[in-house]
């Protein structure tokens, strides 16, 4: 192997390995996914704008990239890094190998990198930055580099949509409005799977405009980095405040909580996966779930907001959703609609239907 690349941690580790992709050099966080399947859905992710993904399962780019699979127009992470490298995909769908992907969007790869070291070292440390760079570069400078380069505060502005787009269904039912924060594609056709005709609008749409739509409901989308980043959206979302159904996925499970008063905090390593064990209080179920935040709700800040918890996470115990059936509004911090992933909770986007059918 031509150990040409290295990263270097925000703490002075290095791991070494070999690059493949883009072939600049890049600052991001530096965030692990425990996903076994779903590679490209996870680079075409929108939260996962700013980091750099380790992918914990060691074998990658076996079935290559499908035209079908996308979650959105664009490659989102910084980098990407692996153990074992596949450049030779065997299923009859693929169209493009990883590294001509990353390549075509200038997004550099590490392979050869002993992730599961990796892994346990973001585990013990948290989350923090690193720069994946040449071999040769001293660590010292690495370092510099690392404190010279701004953290940006305006993800959700660059993943957002820019004007209003619209996604119809056969023999529609309802109308629904889509805060687009950063959203995957599936989202939608999970909406249009439960005959809603849904309008995406982008992050900074007020509630007058959305009200101008007549929507039955409004779906908060999932999006990157921290939720305090995007006021635009808690000030609309406090303006809709029982006015109609609301459904909040990710990110907008946090805009959710904000927007009722609630507050938020980053996790030390975030939750990236499909396999997270949640409790559903209401019925006692526990789900199998697919997650990528870096934050979440404060449960201590709860009180007198109107929210209950409805998920918890067996894992560490945090939120993983809120409800108010007085408000007419619930929300997740898990994805119902990932694919691939877990279907335990696909029965949210029902559940949205019932609120806009009781209204």
């Amino acid at each position: 192997m031509d150990w040409d690349k290295k990263l270097i941690l925000d703490d002075g580790s290095e791991f070494r390995g070999c690059g493949f992709g883009g072939r600049k050099d890049v600052v991001c966080e530096l965030v692990f996914n425990t996903s076994m399947a779903g590679y490209q859905e996870i680079l075409s992710d929108p939260s996962y704008t700013d980091q750099a993904v380790v992918m914990s399962y060691p074998l990658i780019g076996n079935y290559g990239i499908t035209n079908e699979d996308y979650e959105s127009r664009v490659i989102a992470p910084s980098a990407l890094i692996i153990r074992d490298l596949n450049e030779a995909p065997s299923n009859f769908r693929s169209a493009l190998t990883l590294s001509q992907l990353l390549e075509e969007h200038d997004i550099p790869g590490i392979y050869g990198v002993d992730t599961r070291k990796l892994v346990r070292h973001i585990r013990t440390q948290g989350s923090g930055r690193a720069l994946l760079t040449g071999s040769g570069m001293p660590v010292q400078e690495g370092l510099q580099i690392i404190r010279d380069h701004p953290e940006r505060h305006d993800a959700v502005k660059r993943r957002s949509c820019t004007k209003k787009w619209y996604s119809r269904t056969s023999n529609p039912r309802f109308q629904v409005a889509v805060i687009d924060c950063g959203m995957k594609a599936n989202i939608v056709r999970m909406l249009n799977a439960n005959r809603c005709n849904v309008t995406v609008v982008p992050y900074n749409t007020g509630a007058e405009e959305i009200l101008s739509l007549a929507p039955d409901g409004v779906l908060i989308s999932n999006g990157p980095g921290d939720p305090t980043d995007v006021p635009e959206v808690i000030r609309t979302l406090r303006k809709l405040r029982g006015m109609l159904p609301l459904f909040g996925i990710c990110l907008g499970h946090q805009l959710i909580a904000l927007a009722f008063g609630a507050r938020t905090y980053k996790l030390k390593f975030g939750h990236r996966g499909g396999n997270h064990p949640v409790k559903n209080n209401r019925t006692g179920m526990i789900e199998i779930t697919s997650q990528n935040h870096s934050y979440a709700v404060d449960e201590s800040s709860l009180s007198g907001t109107g929210l209950i918890v409805s998920h918890r996470n067996l894992l560490d115990g945090t939120v993983e959703g809120l409800c108010s059936d007085r408000e007419r509004v619930f929300s997740v911090q898990f994805h119902p609609e990932s694919a691939p992933g877990p279907q335990d909770s696909s029965c949210l986007f029902r559940q949205f239907t019932e609120l806009m059918e009781r209204r």
